[in-house]
């Protein structure tokens, strides 16, 4: 018998409640209950990086996570960056530098990336790397993808000195 329980977060600035299992992942809430289906699952064991959302200001994998644990948190998936009339520089960046080929992987690179450039627009090719390093991609090799968050720690660089 799995017992349901109450749990409030904030997801992309809306609160919700729900009364939800105890054994449902976090990445399941998010895509089968509040229908966010831009948080991927690849490999169900946190390898991959696809489910990566950011819960209280740090990336974290949605599919090691049980959706109780959020209780009380706040929780961005990659459709809070942009629109399709409103992309983000991230995701301006991947689409003008060709850093996505099947998209899969996309979502949590962007939000792991956006995390990054949020805390440090002034992060190292080092940072960057270590930062996809946790990310797998089988179609693009990388090189468009660092090329894009280069373009966009640029942008993110010009904005921060453009405000002082």
């Amino acid at each position: 018998m799995s017992r349901s329980h109450c749990l409030r977060v904030v997801v992309n600035g809306t609160e919700r409640q729900s009364s939800v299992p105890a054994r449902l992942l976090l990445c399941d809430y998010l895509r089968d209950h509040l229908g966010l289906t831009g948080t991927h699952v690849g490999c169900s064991v946190g390898s991959c990086g696809s489910c990566t959302v950011i819960l209280d200001g740090k990336p974290v994998r949605a599919c090691l996570m049980l959706a109780v644990q959020a209780d009380g948190s706040e929780i961005r998936t990659v459709e809070s960056l942009g629109s399709e009339a409103q992309l983000h520089p991230l995701q301006r960046a991947f689409h003008e530098c060709h850093a996505l080929q099947c998209g899969f992987c996309t979502p949590g690179i962007l939000m792991s990336v956006s995390s990054l450039l949020e805390k440090n627009p002034m992060a190292t090719d080092e940072e960057m790397l270590a930062v996809l390093g946790g990310h797998l991609c089988r179609c693009t090799g990388y090189r468009n993808i660092l090329a894009a968050v280069r373009a966009a720690a640029a942008e993110a660089r010009a904005v921060a000195g453009a405000a002082r």
